[in-house]
C-alpha cells in the first residue's frame, strides 16, 4: 500500500511560505545549511527559499556560493503530520536541530 502525504490547503501553504520567506530567511538558511544535502560545505549555501511542504516534509530552493541552485527536501523531525499547527512545530524543531548541528545559539521562540 502506498501512503500519500497529507496535502495542506492552498491558503495554508501560501501563508506558511510567505511567513518563512519574508520573516525567517535566516532560519531557512540555517535549516538548509544543516540538512539540505547540497554537497560541498555548509558555508556553500548562501541563500534558501522555502518553496513548498506537505505532511512528510518541506521543500527549499538552495543557492550555492558558485551561483548554482538546487532543490532540497527535508523530512519533518517527528515524521508525517496532518494539522496546520504541526507545520509550525516541525519548522521550529528543524530550526532548533539546525542550531545544534551548526553550533549556533538559538533565539527564544515566541
Amino acid at each position: 500500500m502506498v501512503i500519500v502525504p497529507h496535502i495542506f490547503e492552498d491558503n495554508v501553504r501560501a501563508a506558511v511560505l510567505h511567513h518563512m520567506n519574508d520573516d525567517h530567511q535566516d532560519d531557512n538558511l540555517l535549516i538548509t545549511r544543516a540538512f539540505g544535502g547540497a554537497g560541498g560545505t555548509k558555508a556553500d549555501v548562501t541563500a534558501a527559499e522555502m518553496t513548498g511542504f506537505d505532511g512528510d516534509g518541506g521543500d527549499w530552493t538552495i543557492t550555492l556560493a558558485d551561483g548554482t541552485s538546487t532543490e532540497a527536501r527535508i523530512a519533518w523531525p517527528i515524521g508525517s503530520i496532518s494539522e496546520r499547527i504541526e507545520v509550525r512545530q516541525q519548522i521550529v524543531q528543524l530550526y532548533d536541530d539546525a542550531c545544534v548541528a551548526l553550533g549556533v545559539e538559538p533565539r527564544p521562540h515566541e
